[in-house]
């Protein structure tokens, strides 16, 4: 499997024939990761184990990006620009854009959702996003200017990963939840016109939507598959014709059956954070030795049957923010005398993991315990626990390891989110002074030097800090059947379903 480009339908897929032009009608049969709670786009998750191509579908995109250039583009926007650095915004739209239900999506549409989401009592998935806008001011109806809280002149990419990318009818979203969900309106290429919980979701050819011809399909029926091995079944059977995907074994699978699939490239990955406010994991070398005691590979195999890419670095080599600085290195002589040293020091390392009951992720902490079992002086215990009684114990922070991911493209975007001592992102609770200057160089710099030698900064940093394991790449992809075309992806793995048609045959 290879990371192809995310330009459309320029380069094929792993698997794909060239497929000629698009073609106009047919139904297509979509899985998804998660059901949502509810469509309003606040609560909707733009990544690929979201509801990323759901949301595209109802309230079309602002903006996209390239995930292996960086490079924006408009959409429902024709600019989003900055001439101070990015203390402040100009974003324009398309003139005449309505939403579905005949009403203007306009500046004062835009600054309604923006304002929404960064009101913490709307508890959007987007706050970290939207919190960095300080206000918004609507111009005239195509214009809204943005103040930022801090110059981040790298904001076009918070929103393609987010749901400010998303804008929603005030007027629908003013009816209520229940309202909303029942006719939720925006301005995409699909308008919902069933949703049988549990069941399947049913979207219809907008046809007002403003980048005819798209949509190429008349309909997608939406239905989710949580299970890994389930949705491998549900498009080898031909039930569905394409699945959004985030395991390595079964993209491999696919891969050998014939499927064409798609991965979006990016840096980080998933790591188990080890949460540096209490002990054992607020001493250092305690991190360090079990960063030191873990066998990745053995994780690998344990849990995606070997198919797994395993981080060394915190960039991949195709990226322009690569430095060849290993984010963790297996010494199992090293991690030793460090659990004796704490030991001796009355300090033995002692801790939980907090796994969710997802079969990945409780076979990762099982992995774990399993390994460190072979060390003297070192304990772990494993607490598994549903998704809904998992997420406050980590939103209060009350672990000492977990799972959490820190996928990076546009390295600002995650990266202070995730490691800067002010964020409310930081899960590891990670406070460094140099760590905080380099992340703050990285966001201000627009010379690419500046922010390369920021970032190096950053990744070294990290590696001597051991804020966690990383022992996973993501694999933000999709898999389809050969006679479907068009799969593009954006941001954090993101489909856009305007772009999707079918062969004759498909």
């Amino acid at each position: 499997m290879t990371a192809c480009s995310s330009s459309g339908g320029d380069s094929a897929p792993v698997g794909a024939e060239p497929a000629g032009d698009p073609v106009v009608g047919g139904s297509a049969r979509i899985a998804q990761v998660r059901e949502p709670v509810t469509l309003d786009p606040a609560i909707l998750a733009n990544n690929w184990v979201g509801q990323a191509l759901l949301g595209n579908a109802l309230f079309g995109t602002l903006l996209v990006d390239d995930p292996s250039t960086l490079e924006v583009e408009h959409k429902l926007a024709t600019d989003f620009s900055t001439t101070d650095g990015g203390a402040t915004f100009t974003l324009t739209l398309r003139p005449g854009l309505m939403f579905s239900d005949g009403t203007p999506l306009d500046a004062q549409a835009v600054a309604f959702n923006w304002d929404r989401l960064r009101d913490p009592s709307v508890a959007s998935n987007s706050l970290a996003q939207a919190s960095q806008v300080a206000a918004t001011e609507v111009v005239d109806d195509t214009t809204l200017r943005i103040t930022m809280a801090s110059p981040n002149p790298h904001f076009a990419h918070a929103v393609t990963s987010s749901s400010l990318n998303w804008i929603a009818s005030p007027i629908a979203l003013g009816k209520g939840r229940e309202a909303f969900d029942a006719e939720p309106v925006g301005a995409g290429p699909f308008v919902l016109t069933e949703w049988t919980r549990q069941d399947r979701m049913q979207l219809e050819r907008n046809p007002d939507y403003w980048d005819a011809p798209r949509p190429y399909l008349d309909a997608i029926t939406l239905i989710t598959v949580s299970d890994v091995n389930q949705r491998t079944n549900v498009l080898t059977s031909g039930a569905v014709d394409l699945v959004a995907e985030s395991s390595w074994s079964a993209l491999r699978r696919a891969e050998q059956a014939g499927f064409p699939t798609q991965i979006v490239p990016e840096g980080g990955g998933q790591y188990i954070a080890l949460n540096a406010r209490r002990a054992p994991f607020d001493d250092v070398r305690a991190r360090r030795a079990v960063t030191s005691a873990l066998q990745l590979d053995g994780i690998d195999s344990a849990v995606f049957e070997g198919n797994g890419e395993v981080p060394s670095t915190l960039f991949p080599e195709s990226s322009p923010f690569f430095a060849d600085i290993a984010l963790q290195e297996h010494d199992p002589d090293e991690a030793q005398r460090l659990f004796d040293e704490l030991a001796a020091e009355g300090k033995p390392v002692e801790f939980t993991f907090l796994a969710t009951s997802l079969v990945e992720i409780r076979t990762v902490a099982e992995t774990v315990q399993a390994q460190l079992g072979a060390f003297d002086n070192v304990d772990v215990k494993v607490e598994v626990l549903d998704y809904a009684a998992f997420m406050p114990r980590y939103a209060a922070r009350e672990f000492d390891a977990t799972i959490w991911s820190a996928n990076v493209q546009e390295p600002h975007t995650t990266l202070w989110h995730q490691f800067h001592s002010a964020s409310s992102g930081n899960v590891a609770g990670i406070a460094d002074a140099e760590l905080d200057a380099a992340l703050e160089a990285g966001r201000a710099a627009t010379s690419p030097d500046d922010r390369l030698e920021a970032y190096t900064t950053v990744q070294q940093r990290l590696a001597d800090l051991d804020v966690g394991i990383w022992y996973v790449r993501a694999a933000p992809s999709v898999i389809h059947v050969p006679g479907l075309h068009g799969a593009r992806m954006y941001a954090l793995g993101s489909p856009l379903p305007e772009e999707l048609w079918l062969t004759a045959s498909g």
